[in-house]
Protein backbone atom coordinates (compact mmCIF):
# COMPACT_ATOMS: atom_id res chain seq x y z
CA UNK A 1 0.00 0.00 0.00
CA UNK A 2 2.80 2.52 -0.82
CA UNK A 3 1.98 5.77 -0.69
CA UNK A 4 -1.31 5.58 0.37
CA UNK A 5 -2.19 8.32 3.06
CA UNK A 6 -4.73 7.84 5.92
CA UNK A 7 -5.49 9.59 9.14
CA UNK A 8 -5.58 8.10 12.54
CA UNK A 9 -8.01 10.07 15.00
CA UNK A 10 -6.74 9.80 18.92
CA UNK A 11 -3.45 8.07 17.42
CA UNK A 12 -1.62 7.45 20.63
CA UNK A 13 -4.00 5.24 22.18
CA UNK A 14 -3.46 1.32 22.87
CA UNK A 15 -5.66 0.26 19.98
CA UNK A 16 -4.62 3.28 17.73
CA UNK A 17 -0.98 2.80 18.58
CA UNK A 18 -1.21 -0.38 16.93
CA UNK A 19 -3.05 0.67 14.05
CA UNK A 20 -0.27 3.24 13.59
CA UNK A 21 2.39 0.87 13.59
CA UNK A 22 0.76 -1.80 11.51
CA UNK A 23 -0.19 1.03 8.72
CA UNK A 24 3.41 2.12 8.72
CA UNK A 25 4.71 -1.89 8.47
CA UNK A 26 2.17 -1.74 5.29
CA UNK A 27 3.80 0.90 3.56
CA UNK A 28 1.07 4.05 4.49
CA UNK A 29 1.64 7.40 5.05
CA UNK A 30 0.29 8.27 8.12
CA UNK A 31 -1.69 11.28 9.64
CA UNK A 32 -2.29 10.77 13.22
CA UNK A 33 -4.34 13.54 15.80
CA UNK A 34 -3.37 13.94 19.52
CA UNK A 35 -4.28 16.20 21.95
CA UNK A 36 -0.74 17.44 22.20
CA UNK A 37 1.75 16.57 19.33
CA UNK A 38 3.98 17.98 21.78
CA UNK A 39 3.63 15.84 24.99
CA UNK A 40 6.55 13.71 24.38
CA UNK A 41 5.53 11.44 27.10
CA UNK A 42 2.09 10.78 24.92
CA UNK A 43 3.82 10.56 21.67
CA UNK A 44 7.49 9.08 21.82
CA UNK A 45 6.20 5.58 21.10
CA UNK A 46 4.49 6.47 18.17
CA UNK A 47 7.68 8.63 16.98
CA UNK A 48 10.00 5.89 17.26
CA UNK A 49 7.92 3.28 15.11
CA UNK A 50 9.67 2.15 12.10
CA UNK A 51 8.92 4.05 9.06
CA UNK A 52 7.58 7.04 11.73
CA UNK A 53 10.37 9.64 10.64
CA UNK A 54 9.39 9.61 6.98
CA UNK A 55 5.77 8.77 6.59
CA UNK A 56 4.04 9.53 9.85
CA UNK A 57 3.51 13.18 10.93
CA UNK A 58 1.48 14.21 14.34
CA UNK A 59 -1.34 16.89 14.26
CA UNK A 60 -3.19 18.84 17.41
CA UNK A 61 -6.95 17.98 16.98
CA UNK A 62 -9.91 17.90 20.05
CA UNK A 63 -12.87 15.58 19.22
CA UNK A 64 -15.25 18.82 20.48
CA UNK A 65 -14.07 21.59 17.96
CA UNK A 66 -15.77 22.13 14.91
CA UNK A 67 -13.28 21.95 11.98
CA UNK A 68 -10.42 20.74 13.86
CA UNK A 69 -10.28 17.39 11.30
CA UNK A 70 -10.74 19.80 8.61
CA UNK A 71 -7.38 20.27 6.39
CA UNK A 72 -5.88 17.23 8.56
CA UNK A 73 -8.36 14.72 6.39
CA UNK A 74 -7.27 16.89 3.05
CA UNK A 75 -5.97 14.56 0.68
CA UNK A 76 -6.16 11.45 2.73
CA UNK A 77 -7.70 8.27 1.43
CA UNK A 78 -9.11 6.40 4.71
CA UNK A 79 -9.95 7.88 8.30
CA UNK A 80 -9.89 5.26 11.41
CA UNK A 81 -11.61 7.26 14.00
CA UNK A 82 -10.10 5.57 16.78
CA UNK A 83 -10.53 8.69 19.42
CA UNK A 84 -12.86 8.12 22.32
CA UNK A 85 -13.16 8.45 25.93
CA UNK A 86 -12.97 5.05 27.76
CA UNK A 87 -11.48 6.40 31.72
CA UNK A 88 -10.62 3.73 33.90
CA UNK A 89 -13.11 5.08 36.41
CA UNK A 90 -16.43 6.66 35.30
CA UNK A 91 -15.88 10.73 35.51
CA UNK A 92 -18.15 12.80 37.90
CA UNK A 93 -19.41 14.43 34.86
CA UNK A 94 -20.62 12.34 32.65
CA UNK A 95 -22.71 14.26 30.48
CA UNK A 96 -19.36 16.28 29.34
CA UNK A 97 -16.42 13.77 29.61
CA UNK A 98 -17.98 11.10 28.06
CA UNK A 99 -21.61 11.05 26.46
CA UNK A 100 -20.65 14.25 25.05
CA UNK A 101 -17.30 13.72 23.87
CA UNK A 102 -18.26 10.60 22.39
CA UNK A 103 -20.92 11.60 20.49
CA UNK A 104 -20.02 14.87 18.73
CA UNK A 105 -16.67 13.39 18.69
CA UNK A 106 -17.92 10.91 16.38
CA UNK A 107 -19.83 13.66 14.44
CA UNK A 108 -17.00 16.10 13.69
CA UNK A 109 -15.02 13.55 12.51
CA UNK A 110 -17.67 11.94 9.95
CA UNK A 111 -18.44 15.63 8.98
CA UNK A 112 -14.91 16.11 8.36
CA UNK A 113 -14.26 13.09 6.01
CA UNK A 114 -17.20 13.96 4.05
CA UNK A 115 -16.23 17.51 3.24
CA UNK A 116 -13.22 15.81 1.29
CA UNK A 117 -13.64 13.70 -1.58
CA UNK A 118 -10.36 11.93 -1.67
CA UNK A 119 -11.97 10.06 1.36
CA UNK A 120 -13.17 6.82 0.13
CA UNK A 121 -13.86 5.08 3.29
CA UNK A 122 -14.59 5.75 7.76
CA UNK A 123 -13.97 2.89 9.43
CA UNK A 124 -15.05 3.71 13.14
CA UNK A 125 -14.12 1.87 16.60
CA UNK A 126 -17.10 1.16 18.74
CA UNK A 127 -17.16 -1.86 21.16
CA UNK A 128 -18.79 -4.70 21.81
CA UNK A 129 -20.61 -2.54 24.29
CA UNK A 130 -22.59 -1.26 22.18
CA UNK A 131 -24.46 -4.59 21.51
CA UNK A 132 -24.25 -6.93 24.65
CA UNK A 133 -26.33 -4.61 27.39
CA UNK A 134 -29.83 -5.59 27.42
CA UNK A 135 -32.11 -7.68 29.38
CA UNK A 136 -32.37 -9.89 26.16
CA UNK A 137 -29.01 -10.66 26.41
CA UNK A 138 -28.50 -11.08 30.35
CA UNK A 139 -31.80 -13.28 30.17
CA UNK A 140 -30.39 -15.36 27.36
CA UNK A 141 -27.36 -17.46 27.88
CA UNK A 142 -27.65 -19.24 25.30
CA UNK A 143 -27.80 -16.08 22.77
CA UNK A 144 -24.88 -15.47 20.42
CA UNK A 145 -24.48 -12.25 19.60
CA UNK A 146 -23.58 -10.85 16.14
CA UNK A 147 -23.59 -7.89 14.11
CA UNK A 148 -27.55 -7.63 14.54
CA UNK A 149 -27.22 -7.23 18.29
CA UNK A 150 -27.75 -3.74 19.63
CA UNK A 151 -27.69 -2.55 23.58
CA UNK A 152 -30.69 -0.93 24.69
CA UNK A 153 -30.49 2.25 25.75
CA UNK A 154 -32.74 2.76 28.68
CA UNK A 155 -30.99 -0.56 29.83
CA UNK A 156 -27.99 0.89 29.66
CA UNK A 157 -29.20 3.45 32.22
CA UNK A 158 -30.77 0.63 34.51
CA UNK A 159 -28.73 -0.45 37.32
CA UNK A 160 -28.37 -3.88 35.96
CA UNK A 161 -26.27 -2.48 33.35
CA UNK A 162 -22.36 -4.01 33.31
CA UNK A 163 -20.99 -0.91 31.95
CA UNK A 164 -24.06 1.57 32.32
CA UNK A 165 -23.16 4.61 30.89
CA UNK A 166 -19.78 3.74 28.86
CA UNK A 167 -22.30 1.05 26.79
CA UNK A 168 -24.81 4.10 26.66
CA UNK A 169 -21.96 6.42 25.03
CA UNK A 170 -20.55 3.80 22.07
CA UNK A 171 -24.27 2.77 21.53
CA UNK A 172 -25.21 6.60 20.82
CA UNK A 173 -22.07 7.05 19.17
CA UNK A 174 -22.58 4.11 17.08
CA UNK A 175 -26.07 4.87 15.91
CA UNK A 176 -24.93 8.62 14.89
CA UNK A 177 -22.09 6.92 12.88
CA UNK A 178 -24.87 4.94 11.30
CA UNK A 179 -27.22 7.79 10.80
CA UNK A 180 -24.52 9.97 9.24
CA UNK A 181 -23.43 7.63 6.64
CA UNK A 182 -27.07 6.53 5.29
CA UNK A 183 -28.00 10.50 5.18
CA UNK A 184 -25.09 11.66 3.41
CA UNK A 185 -24.03 8.62 1.66
CA UNK A 186 -20.29 7.88 3.46
CA UNK A 187 -19.00 4.66 3.44
CA UNK A 188 -18.43 3.97 6.92
CA UNK A 189 -17.45 0.25 8.75
CA UNK A 190 -17.52 -0.20 11.93
CA UNK A 191 -15.22 -2.69 13.95
CA UNK A 192 -17.13 -3.96 17.29
CA UNK A 193 -14.18 -4.93 19.93
CA UNK A 194 -14.37 -6.67 23.01
CA UNK A 195 -11.31 -6.64 25.67
CA UNK A 196 -8.47 -5.64 23.90
CA UNK A 197 -5.30 -7.35 25.44
CA UNK A 198 -1.69 -7.86 24.37
CA UNK A 199 1.58 -5.76 24.60
CA UNK A 200 1.35 -2.13 25.40
CA UNK A 201 3.33 0.50 23.11
CA UNK A 202 2.27 3.71 24.51
CA UNK A 203 4.11 4.95 28.02
CA UNK A 204 1.31 4.56 29.87
CA UNK A 205 -1.47 1.88 30.91
CA UNK A 206 -4.56 2.06 29.27
CA UNK A 207 -8.25 0.69 30.42
CA UNK A 208 -8.58 -2.41 29.64
CA UNK A 209 -5.42 -3.65 30.71
CA UNK A 210 -6.15 -2.16 33.62
CA UNK A 211 -8.52 -5.23 34.00
CA UNK A 212 -5.69 -7.68 34.20
CA UNK A 213 -3.46 -5.15 36.30
CA UNK A 214 -6.35 -5.48 39.11
CA UNK A 215 -6.01 -9.64 39.20
CA UNK A 216 -2.27 -9.21 39.58
CA UNK A 217 -1.82 -6.13 41.69
CA UNK A 218 -3.59 -7.44 44.79
CA UNK A 219 -6.63 -4.55 44.56
CA UNK A 220 -9.19 -7.44 43.14
CA UNK A 221 -10.43 -8.81 46.66
CA UNK A 222 -12.91 -11.21 44.81
CA UNK A 223 -13.14 -12.65 41.77
CA UNK A 224 -17.15 -10.91 40.20
CA UNK A 225 -19.24 -13.02 38.29
CA UNK A 226 -18.98 -11.82 34.54
CA UNK A 227 -17.35 -12.46 30.93
CA UNK A 228 -14.82 -10.96 29.14
CA UNK A 229 -15.17 -11.44 25.83
CA UNK A 230 -10.83 -10.68 24.80
CA UNK A 231 -9.15 -10.06 21.66
CA UNK A 232 -5.62 -9.18 21.07
CA UNK A 233 -5.16 -5.59 19.92
CA UNK A 234 -2.75 -6.80 17.03
CA UNK A 235 -5.88 -8.27 15.84
CA UNK A 236 -7.98 -5.77 16.47
CA UNK A 237 -6.14 -3.19 14.35
CA UNK A 238 -5.49 -5.75 11.81
CA UNK A 239 -9.46 -6.02 11.50
CA UNK A 240 -9.69 -1.87 11.45
CA UNK A 241 -6.93 -2.28 8.39
CA UNK A 242 -8.36 -4.84 6.63
CA UNK A 243 -11.81 -3.04 6.98
CA UNK A 244 -10.65 -0.44 5.19
CA UNK A 245 -8.74 -1.78 2.28
CA UNK A 246 -11.17 -4.63 1.24
CA UNK A 247 -13.94 -3.48 -0.97
CA UNK A 248 -15.88 -6.14 0.19
CA UNK A 249 -15.83 -5.07 3.89
CA UNK A 250 -19.42 -3.64 5.54
CA UNK A 251 -21.61 -3.12 8.60
CA UNK A 252 -20.10 -4.32 11.95
CA UNK A 253 -17.95 -7.02 12.73
CA UNK A 254 -18.33 -8.36 16.62
CA UNK A 255 -14.53 -8.56 17.59
CA UNK A 256 -13.77 -11.52 20.18
CA UNK A 257 -11.43 -14.53 19.94
CA UNK A 258 -13.70 -16.15 22.71
CA UNK A 259 -15.19 -15.30 26.44
CA UNK A 260 -13.31 -16.11 29.14
CA UNK A 261 -15.57 -16.22 32.55
CA UNK A 262 -13.45 -13.91 35.44
CA UNK A 263 -13.18 -17.62 37.66
CA UNK A 264 -11.39 -19.03 34.50
CA UNK A 265 -9.12 -15.46 33.81
CA UNK A 266 -8.23 -15.32 37.23
CA UNK A 267 -6.76 -19.55 36.92
CA UNK A 268 -4.99 -18.45 33.52
CA UNK A 269 -3.36 -15.33 35.44
CA UNK A 270 -2.34 -17.55 38.41
CA UNK A 271 -0.39 -20.13 36.05
CA UNK A 272 0.90 -16.52 33.65
CA UNK A 273 2.19 -15.44 37.36
CA UNK A 274 2.27 -17.30 39.89
CA UNK A 275 3.93 -14.97 43.08
CA UNK A 276 1.14 -12.59 42.21
CA UNK A 277 -1.50 -12.05 44.76
CA UNK A 278 -4.56 -13.32 42.21
CA UNK A 279 -7.75 -13.80 44.18
CA UNK A 280 -9.35 -16.74 44.37
CA UNK A 281 -12.86 -16.60 46.16
CA UNK A 282 -15.76 -15.59 43.55
CA UNK A 283 -18.11 -12.49 44.98
CA UNK A 284 -20.77 -14.85 45.23
CA UNK A 285 -22.35 -17.78 44.85
CA UNK A 286 -25.08 -17.32 41.60
CA UNK A 287 -25.10 -19.20 38.06
CA UNK A 288 -21.97 -18.28 36.20
CA UNK A 289 -23.08 -15.60 33.59
CA UNK A 290 -22.89 -16.77 29.87
CA UNK A 291 -22.17 -13.83 26.75
CA UNK A 292 -21.26 -15.36 23.72
CA UNK A 293 -19.89 -13.72 20.49
CA UNK A 294 -19.83 -14.94 17.01
CA UNK A 295 -16.73 -13.37 14.93
CA UNK A 296 -17.13 -15.11 11.41
CA UNK A 297 -17.65 -11.90 9.59
CA UNK A 298 -14.58 -10.78 9.89
CA UNK A 299 -13.04 -14.02 9.67
CA UNK A 300 -14.15 -14.19 6.17
CA UNK A 301 -12.06 -10.83 5.52
CA UNK A 302 -9.03 -13.90 6.51
CA UNK A 303 -8.46 -12.17 9.81
CA UNK A 304 -7.23 -14.93 11.94
CA UNK A 305 -7.77 -14.19 16.20
CA UNK A 306 -4.43 -15.20 18.09
CA UNK A 307 -5.93 -17.25 21.27
CA UNK A 308 -6.47 -14.99 24.28
CA UNK A 309 -4.31 -16.79 26.42
CA UNK A 310 -1.52 -15.93 24.24
CA UNK A 311 -2.71 -12.45 24.00
CA UNK A 312 -3.00 -12.20 28.05
CA UNK A 313 0.64 -14.18 28.46
CA UNK A 314 1.98 -11.30 26.54
CA UNK A 315 0.30 -8.15 28.08
CA UNK A 316 1.15 -9.67 31.19
CA UNK A 317 4.89 -9.41 29.85
CA UNK A 318 4.17 -6.43 28.62
CA UNK A 319 3.22 -4.90 32.04
CA UNK A 320 6.01 -6.93 33.67
CA UNK A 321 8.88 -4.72 31.59
CA UNK A 322 7.18 -1.81 32.23
CA UNK A 323 7.37 -2.41 36.08
CA UNK A 324 3.65 -1.94 36.79
CA UNK A 325 4.06 -5.23 39.27
CA UNK A 326 6.02 -6.25 41.32
CA UNK A 327 5.29 -9.83 41.45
Amino acid sequence: MMGRTVAVTGANGFLASWIVKLLLERGYNVRGTVRNPDNLDKVRHLLELPGAKERLVLYKANLLEEGSFHAIFDGVEGVFHVASPVPATMPDDLENNLLRPALQGTLTVLEAAKSYKSVKRVVVTSSTAAMFESEACRENGNAVIDETWWSDEEYCRSPQSSLGLYSLSKTLAEKAAWNFAKEKGLDVVVMNPGVMVGPILQGSVNASTWIVMNYLNGSLKKIPNRVFGFLHVKDAALAHIIGFEDPSAEGRYPLVERTIHAKELAEILRIICPNCPVPEKCEDNGPPREENYCSDKIKKLGVVLTSSVEALRECVESIKAKKCINC
